[in-house]
């Protein structure tokens, strides 16, 4: 469960997060770094695949500035992944009522 968001900065189970992340079913990858900037290919996710969540959450930042490519959102229906894209802010409150029910994974830029 997510505690708090404002932008660069997350909580999570007490500990705070000031950069991109992952968050898994089972850890936490801080640090997160895409290959292209502000846009999602496939190779930025690839642990995702692995997980094989029913969903994957993505905070496309404060403003929602960050951008899924298409092949990446080929890759998720052919993997039988729903995705979820919006503004970090409103992408948080997702992932926290479906992370109730749900077995997700989701991907969050902090800032811009």
């Amino acid at each position: 469960m997510i505690s708090s968001y404002s932008f660069g900065r997350m909580v999570i189970d007490g500990k705070i997060y000031t950069q991109d992340l992952i968050i898994y079913t089972d850890r936490i990858e801080s640090s997160w770094w895409r290959k292209r900037g502000h846009s999602v290919c496939i190779e930025d996710i690839k642990g995702i695949f692995k997980e094989k969540p029913e969903i994957l959450v993505i905070g496309k930042g404060s403003p929602g500035m960050m951008n899924v490519l298409s092949e990446t959102k080929e890759a998720l229906l052919e993997h039988g992944i729903t995705l979820i894209e919006e503004p970090t802010e409103k992408a948080v409150k997702s992932y926290n009522e479906l992370s109730k029910n749900k077995r997700l994974c989701g991907v969050f830029h902090l800032t811009c």
